[in-house]
C-alpha cells in the first residue's frame, strides 16, 4: 500500500499516511493539531529493502568507496552508515561503541595512550 505525505494547513507539519482500499473511509487528521485541513504533496519514492538486499549492498566493494583507514573518522562514518542498514541488528548502543572505537583510535594514533577500557585489539 502506498504511503502520501500531507502538510497542514493549520499547523505546517507534514504527516505520512498509509494509504489502502478501505470500504469506511475516514478523514485524514494531522498527528499534531488533529486538523482536517490538509494539502497532499509531491513525495519521493521510497523504497524498502528486505534482509538479503541489505546483506548484498553491505558487501559490495563500492560501499568501501571514500574510506581512509587511516582516518577514524571515515571509519566510523562508514561504520555508522552500515549500523543504520543492520537496523536493530546492529545493537542498542551501537553508536556508542563506534563513538568509543573513534575516540580510541583519534588517541592512539596521537600517540596517547589508551583510557580505561579501551582494548580493541
Amino acid at each position: 500500500m502506498p504511503l502520501y505525505e500531507y502538510a497542514c494547513r493549520r499547523c505546517g507539519k507534514v504527516n505520512t499516511f498509509l494509504i489502502g482500499v478501505s470500504v469506511h473511509k475516514t478523514p485524514l487528521r494531522c498527528t499534531r493539531c488533529g486538523g482536517e485541513d490538509l494539502d497532499r504533496l509531491m513525495s519521493r519514492v521510497h523504497h524498502l529493502l528486505g534482509e538479503e538486499d541489505r546483506m548484498e549492498r553491505m558487501l559490495d566493494p563500492g560501499s568501501l568507496a571514500g574510506i581512509d583507514e587511516n582516518d577514524p573518522k571515515s571509519v566510523a562514518r562508514w561504520a555508522r552508515k552500515m549500523g543504520q542498514s543492520l537496523g536493530d541488528d546492529a545493537g542498542e548502543d551501537f553508536d556508542g561503541l563506534v563513538d568509543e572505537m573513534e575516540d580510541a583510535a583519534s588517541r592512539e594514533m596521537a600517540g596517547e595512550e589508551p583510557a580505561d577500557g579501551d582494548g580493541f585489539d
